[in-house]
């Protein structure tokens, strides 16, 4: 998720991105129908928002409950925040780079892939006119976790114990609870 402030106040947008290898760079594009990037200008700062994993814990789960009944439900999360100023870009050739990148990253591993080659060069052509592209220049990367890190092992280790036999979310969170938090 994409933030920005406007003259309408505070917008944000969907988008999948392409982050550069050293991470100084996320490259992305809307539609120009979308109204997010309508009053961007060159240099405007941006907020990023990448969550990585999240899920609700019941208080149910911990042990200590029973000695210590004072506990709440909670959120488990690991995210991103990203700062950085960005680049409007409406040049063909760019908007193709970009769109094969993004492709390409999430086509990769399919079977079978799917390639913009694999549409018509008119189409696609066509497609990116109705696009516009986004170049960020990271300046800030802030990582966020909460992972029961606050409570005592045994709660600790029950919660990631339950959320280890949940939804594939749940089993995610599960995943980044190691015991050296």
């Amino acid at each position: 998720m994409l933030i920005v402030e406007t003259p309408d106040g505070l917008q944000s947008v969907f988008v999948p991105v392409v982050v550069s290898d050293d991470r100084t760079k996320i490259l992305t594009h809307v539609a120009k129908a979308n109204s997010w990037w309508r009053s961007l200008q060159d240099g405007d700062e941006v907020l990023g928002l990448f969550l990585v994993a999240s899920a609700y814990v019941s208080p149910s789960n911990y042990p200590s409950r029973f000695e210590n009944p004072g506990v709440v439900p909670t959120w488990n999360y690991v995210a991103a925040e990203v700062r950085g100023r960005l680049t409007v870009h409406d040049d063909p050739e760019w908007l193709q780079r970009q769109v094969r990148l993004v492709t390409d990253q999430f086509e990769a591993g399919r079977s079978p892939e799917w390639h913009v080659e694999d549409a018509s060069a008119d189409y696609v052509e066509r497609q990116v006119k109705a696009i516009v592209g986004i170049k960020i220049d990271v300046e800030v990367i802030q990582g966020k976790a909460k992972l029961s890190q606050n409570r005592p092992d045994v709660d600790h280790h029950s919660v990631r114990d339950n959320l280890a036999q949940g939804t594939p979310a749940e089993r995610n969170v599960a995943a980044r609870m190691t015991d050296d938090q």
